[in-house]
């Protein structure tokens, strides 16, 4: 996905599924500090997080990422950033949505020193 393995993007799904079973953050669970998570692919803490969650009885109904980047280009990368995060997720891609913005210049990530992400994830029991 994206420029590497969309990294900003899958971690902004993971503390969205987590957060919409009030279960945690990415962190809770996959500390930065702790080396067995060094090197794992984002997919995989996708797909993790997603096992959790459907352990505890939710569905994942559709999810919406936006990415917040001056000069990373998204839209070369969309369709195979939304079918990577739909099979992590376990949905088709119709129910994912990847879209981007920009901040015109202002701040940090206008200054391209960065990129954020944000994420919605809709659960059902």
């Amino acid at each position: 996905m994206a420029t590497s393995d969309g990294d900003v993007a899958a971690h902004a799904v993971c503390d969205a599924v987590l957060g919409a079973a009030a279960i945690g953050d990415l962190g809770t669970f996959f500390p930065s500090s702790d080396p067995q998570w060094n090197g794992v692919r984002s997919m995989d803490l996708v797909a993790r997080c997603v096992t959790m969650v459907f352990d505890r009885g939710y569905d994942i109904s559709n999810v919406d990422v936006t990415i917040v980047a001056q000069s990373v280009m998204v839209a070369p990368h969309r369709d195979d950033m939304k079918a990577e995060l739909a099979r992590a997720v376990r949905l088709a891609p119709m129910n994912v949505s990847v879209k981007a913005t920009t901040t015109d210049g202002l701040g940090w990530i206008g200054a391209g020193e960065g990129l954020a992400a944000f994420a919605v994830v809709n659960l059902t029991r």
